[in-house]
């Protein structure tokens, strides 16, 4: 698709009659209709959602309004004018339906913004930003590329995420999620930098804070996650499946208000370390903070900021804090009730979003929560919005969860935009749940997880739940080890030019020598990530899997526990791609009660890893400090007419194994002395060779073009003695 000049971008190609639709364009139902009318219905969303972008930016004044960074950890306004523009680009030339730049230079500059940095990364990367009217016009272009796509580009229903439209809907939704954060950032600009705007216009209802209480709900069970096939855009994290059963617990009536809160912080809770997490501590410590951040104590008592001016404190409006302080809040009220107040977990959210009778924002009638921009440029009242027997399940502020964001099962990433969720499943990132006033699009949906770091601030508050602590899930960090991720791969990743899974073709032997042997305990030693333990289990009553390396021992202990194993695999340079990996999808999810993992020397074990049917030493003897000690003691460990099963390539590199070590590899009285000599050598006190040896291929995968194949040699031995 050619990219037109800025010149042909004009008015004229804004959708007409948008002032007859009172409401902001909900998401796009992608599944059916006509296709003309979704081109339109599209199109439409597209501009209306770039019109209200750069409407927030209007409440700007002056220049350095723009360049001026709110806050130090996220860069300055203008870039984030750039930004959601030079995401369509960007994504269009990734789904290929684009050839060209506009400007390389912007598409670089503003391509990646610094949303994910800890609270003590203060960060001062220099930039030479671009002038307003320069990005404005470049925001210009990308508008002409983006309407001439969706009015010419074929179209054929429904968009899935394999269709390149995909990329479109992903436009829109990012530039929503941004409306949002960047009002973030400009609510916390000096106020002289920014001034009242008619579009902008907050709620002036505000009255006493209401007395909180609890009400019951009562046990059940909760269904998330998207097929593929559901009808409207979603992010990665949102598709797969989880199932949970939640017992029964209460939660407050209202989100907590400003006016609820200020008790916590009239009793000092700010200062009284014993309410804060170890996290939340060092945060408070390093930012001295003493109240919320948008509280404004002076003479008369206290203001509250909102995004354009101070007004007289709400105290019926919910607090906005980050976790920490909410965190710190609940810890308070445990201690002053005696009872188990904290923060819910997803699954309870989505038990009171059940229980409420919520459904998703129709394109009507207005919501009937303060969310979607459908009633105020503010929070509101906590008593505004009634939902069932509650308030504000969904909408006013977003509601900090315990959850840290994970996957469901069956995730997977997007293509197109590989780094959305990934760097997030890192345990310090907690999902936020319902909405704020000015979620749209995607975000207004229920079924919508998003997360932040602790620390961040955005229109967000909480409501509290007594209950018992429920189990967060299972770690869902990607491992970034480059040996380990390429281990992990190497044991339960893909096949690559037809060779199989090495650990699994060693496990397939060794139960075949067994043949009608006992097989009650077998050894993996020198297990690494443990493939062949799991597999081993397949016949063994019990194996057990040693390794040197914690860090791979970790790996195993994770699969044996959880089932499950991420890891990101190298392409090329900094390019990374992820992996996710289950021992169900291998066939091995009924060996994880049969493993169990140690670290250990496998010269030195302890004397109780002894009594084994069965003995694999998979790659190992040729990475030992002292071959001939475990050769020549491993018998001790086996029962008669028990199994060694050695495989090695036979690479002898001194800084593995010292010189004198070696057992074989080397000339011995002017002839060629192998290691398979050496084993036969040490071996024949205790053992006859009963099979081999046989060359077993396999292959490392280091980046995407780049392998390593190698031919392991693999003796069975038997202790006859």
């Amino acid at each position: 698709m050619d990219i037109p000049n800025s010149s042909n971008f004009s008015n004229s190609l804004l959708p007409q009659g948008e002032e007859a639709h009172n409401l902001f364009q909900r998401t796009p139902v992608l599944d059916r209709g006509d296709i003309e009318l979704k081109r339109e219905e599209i199109r439409r969303y597209f501009h209306t959602t770039s019109d209200r972008y750069e409407q927030l930016f209007e409440t700007l004044v002056g220049d350095e309004a723009w360049y001026r960074k709110p806050i130090t950890l996220r860069h300055p306004l203008i870039f984030y004018f750039g930004h959601t523009a030079t995401f369509f680009i960007n994504k269009l030339i990734i789904a290929g339906q684009i050839k060209e730049r506009i400007n390389p230079r912007f598409e670089s500059m503003f391509a990646v913004g610094v949303d994910e940095m800890s609270w003590d990364d203060l960060s001062e990367a220099n930039y030479d930003w671009p002038g307003v009217s320069e990005v404005r016009a470049y925001r210009n272009q990308v508008r002409a590329v983006v309407d001439r796509f969706i009015r010419q580009a074929p179209l054929s229903l429904p968009i899935d995420w394999n269709n390149p439209w995909w990329a479109i809907l992903m436009g829109i939704e990012h530039e929503r999620i941004h409306l949002e954060t960047s009002s973030v950032l400009i609510r916390q600009q000096d106020l002289s930098y920014v001034k009242k705007h008619p579009a902008w216009e907050p709620c002036r209802l505000s009255g006493p804070a209401p007395q909180n209480d609890l009400l019951e709900i009562a046990a059940g069970k909760v269904a998330l996650g998207k097929d593929k096939n559901a009808p409207c855009y979603g992010w990665d994290n949102e598709y797969g499946r989880h199932e949970a059963a939640v017992p029964a617990f209460k939660a407050s009536r209202f989100l907590v208000s400003n006016g609820e809160y200020l008790a916590f912080v009239e009793a000092g809770g700010y200062g009284n370390e014993r309410f804060w997490e170890t996290e939340g501590l060092a945060w408070k410590n390093y930012t001295n903070a003493a109240h919320p951040t948008f509280w404004i104590r002076d003479a008369d008592g206290w203001r509250l900021r909102l995004m354009l001016e101070e007004v007289a404190m709400p105290w019926d409006w919910p607090v906005e804090v980050n976790y920490h302080e909410a965190k710190a809040f609940c810890n308070w009220q445990n201690e002053q009730t005696g009872k188990p107040v904290r923060l819910p977990t997803e699954d309870e959210w989505h038990r009171l979003y059940g229980v409420a009778g919520l459904s998703e924002v129709d394109g009507e009638t207005p919501a009937s929560s303060n969310i979607h921009l459908d009633h105020y440029a503010s929070s509101c009242p906590v008593t505004a919005f009634r939902h069932g027997d509650f308030y504000d399940v969904t909408g006013n502020v977003w509601q900090w969860t315990e959850t840290p964001i994970y996957p469901f099962d069956g995730f997977e990433v997007h293509p197109y935009y590989d780094d959305f969720t990934t760097p997030t499943f890192d345990m310090r990132h907690n999902l936020i749940k319902g909405g704020s006033w000015i979620s749209c699009g995607n975000e207004a949906r229920g079924s919508a997880r998003y997360a932040f770091r602790r620390h961040f601030f955005q229109h967000a508050g909480f409501r509290y739940v007594v209950g018992e602590a429920l189990p967060m899930p299972s770690s869902s960090v990607y491992e970034t080890d480059k040996q380990l991720s390429e281990y992990a791969e190497f044991h339960y990743g893909d096949e690559f030019f037809g060779v199989p899974n090495f650990p699994k073709t060693l496990a397939r032997l060794a139960i075949q020598a067994m043949g009608k042997k006992p097989a009650v305990h077998a050894l993996d030693l020198g297990c690494a990530t443990g493939r062949a333990t799991f597999e081993l289990a397949r016949h063994f009553e019990q194996v057990t899997g040693i390794d040197f390396s914690a860090r791979f021992i970790d790996l195993g202990v994770q699969l044996a526990g959880q089932g499950i194993a991420r890891y990101t695999l190298t392409d090329e340079g900094e390019l990374v791609s992820y992996r996710e990996r289950k021992l169900a999808d291998l066939g091995l999810d009924e060996t994880r009660d049969k493993v169990v993992f140690f670290q250990g020397d496998a010269c030195n074990l302890k004397p109780h890893f002894s009594g084994y049917d069965l003995i694999l030493a998979s790659n190992l003897i040729d990475r030992l400090y002292s071959p001939s000690k475990f050769l020549g003691t491993v018998h001790e460990r086996l029962n008669i007419g028990g199994l060694l099963v050695i495989a090695s390539p036979y690479t002898w590199l001194p800084e593995h194994t010292p010189r004198e070590e070696w057992i074989g590899g080397y000339k011995k009285d002017g002839e060629n002395f192998t290691t398979l000599d050496g084993l036969k050598e040490i071996l024949a006190t205790h053992f006859r060779l009963a099979q081999g040896p046989l060359d077993v291929p396999f292959v490392i995968r280091e980046t995407r073009r780049k392998f390593q194949h190698t031919l392991s040699e693999v003796t069975i031995w038997e202790r006859v003695r």
